[in-house]
């Protein structure tokens, strides 16, 4: 159908032009306004039979400045705002309205430990530093970046532990001189690379094999991108979380998102909402983890594969086929299972062709047929490819504490470069510091563990979601242990599911090994840049 251009006056056009990014088409951006008054705006606009645009003309305007510079971010007062969200709320008592504001917040000095909590939450978006790519050797405020937990420091463990902390960076720093030498050696520049190609690529390797022996206490950098509702929810967790450096950071956090979003998280620290809420999530954790250590008092883990498909379902295909022809049918979904069942061998390929067509780069992803489908994995892998897998948030992870009873392994690139012996000495240094915190700080133990020794984790995904996961990470650019993780993964997929046509779909993982794994990638982004 055609749709409806929709009219204003010359004088109207004029108001709305700064803050809408077209006058006549149903499709259409808010620029120039607070966020909260953009949420404001939609929630009201859910209620109202008018237009956004009308609506934002007949109730809103009245409160906008329209002098100066409208090219810069028009403001409607803070406090007006905050009266018409809390004037919509009150009315409707609708939560969702916290979804339609949002704030790009900055999480500086996180420990690694504290990075996976602030990354929980599925509905928001986050940018990390990269232990693979930035060396940790350098120092802020002429300290190693390692996150001292004022507990531990007060006791008498506090000496200790900063001086054990100093060590690992002192050999963290060490091998990373080691290795780039031995890169050099080892992989002499191609004529047609450019020295920076080539020095990055040297230094990505490096930094791959020496990032196991920095603790989880390291800092790091952390943008988050979220609504006024995620950040709500992350909120409420971190004041539950026993970790107290969670906790601590959620006040700072709440701090700087009321300059901003005040009315989406009055909530958060009310004794009778937020407090309530994180109380009960504190309590629940609390009794279950109790609950367990009565039941499971003694049990040591068996011997297992470092990835293994635990659940699956043996009637998967069929029910992807049914789901690909669904929408092009007006049948119950029992009725068309019941069809998909009695096809032949070359109408089953036929339909998967078709729905999966040729797929010319990883970003080609057919539809949500494939989140019929679901894998659930149990790994166990070092918490440097942890860190990189756990970021995935469209499936559901989850991970046992951190710490030393499962070993580590050698990286190559340390027993090549003949580190091995300091490499060792570093992990039980580690171990011996976990051990020495736990009595008295479970929670913060896990503060002293080397990024090189192993978590267990489980990672349940559909189809789909496996498609991204498995071909994003065994790119070739993709560190070695994680690579390892995810071919394993597809492999099961394949021969142990049984869903060959599944696996068959997911053509861009890669089953390769490289010795430079940046390489390729250093030369593309060179590319880019030459030909922008």
């Amino acid at each position: 159908m055609q749709y409806v251009a929709e009219r204003f006056t010359p004088q109207e056009s004029e108001i709305l032009r700064p803050y809408f990014t077209n006058l006549d088409g149903p499709v259409f951006a808010l620029v120039n306004l607070p966020e909260v008054v953009k949420g404001a705006l939609f929630a009201r606009y859910s209620r109202s039979s008018k237009s956004l645009r009308r609506l934002f003309l007949d109730e809103f305007v009245g409160d906008l400045d329209l002098t100066g510079d409208l090219g810069v971010d028009a403001s409607i007062g803070l406090a007006r705002a905050e009266e018409l969200y809390e004037k919509v709320f009150l009315e409707y008592g609708d939560d969702s309205v916290a979804q339609l504001g949002g704030v790009h917040l900055a999480c500086e000095q996180a420990s690694n430990l504290l990075t996976k909590i602030l990354e929980w939450g599925r509905l928001m978006a986050y940018l990390e530093q990269s232990t693979r790519y930035i060396p940790y050797d350098t120092r802020l405020g002429g300290r190693y970046r390692f996150y001292r937990p004022s507990e531990v420091l007060d006791s008498p463990l506090g000496a200790r532990y900063v001086a054990d902390m100093d060590a690992a960076f002192d050999d963290y720093a060490e091998c990373m001189n080691v290795l780039l030498d031995w890169a050099r050696e080892r992989f002499p520049k191609d004529p047609g690379d450019s020295d920076f190609v080539y020095k990055q690529t040297i230094k990505a390797k490096a930094c791959d094999g020496a990032r196991g022996i920095l603790p989880a206490a390291t800092l790091s950098n952390l943008g988050i991108y979220g609504t006024g509702q995620s950040f709500e929810a992350l909120l409420l967790r971190m004041r539950a979380h026993p970790l107290p450096e969670a906790r601590k950071y959620a006040q700072m956090m709440l701090d700087e998102l009321r300059k901003v979003i005040p009315s989406f998280l009055t909530r958060v620290d009310r004794p009778d909402r937020g407090g309530a809420w994180s109380t009960y999530l504190a309590d629940t954790r609390t009794e279950t983890a109790a609950l367990v250590a009565r039941m499971f008092p003694n049990d040591e883990p068996e011997s297992r594969p470092s990835v293994v498909l635990t659940d699956f379902d043996p009637e998967a295909e069929d029910k992807l086929l049914a789901a690909i022809c669904y929408p092009h049918l007006a049948l119950p979904e029992d009725q068309v299972l019941d069809r998909v069942r009695r096809l032949s061998a070359d109408e089953r390929v036929a339909l998967i062709t078709a729905y999966v067509g040729e797929r010319d780069n990883r970003r080609h992803r057919p539809g949500r047929a494939f989140e019929r489908v679901d894998y659930r994995f149990d790994v166990l892998a070092d918490y440097g490819a942890f860190r990189d897998l756990q970021r995935h948030r469209m499936l559901t992870i989850e991970w046992q504490r951190l710490g030393t009873r499962h070993g580590y392994d050698v990286p190559t690139e340390i027993a090549d470069a003949g580190l091995t012996d300091r490499f060792v000495e570093a992990m039980e240094r580690s171990g011996d510091l976990h051990d020495a915190l736990a009595l008295d700080f479970p929670e913060q133990a896990s503060y002293a563990v080397a990024l090189a020794f192993r978590v267990r984790f489980v990672m349940q995904m559909n189809a789909r979601e496996a498609m991204h996961v498995l071909e994003l990470r065994t790119a070739p650019q993709g560190h070695a242990t994680y690579r390892a993780v995810c071919q394993e993964m597809h492999r099961a997929i394949e021969e142990q599911a049984g869903h060959r046509a599944i696996a068959a779909a997911m053509r861009h993982v890669d089953h390769g090994t490289y010795a430079l794994e940046r390489l390729e990638a250093e030369r593309a982004a060179e590319a880019r840049r030459a030909s922008s």
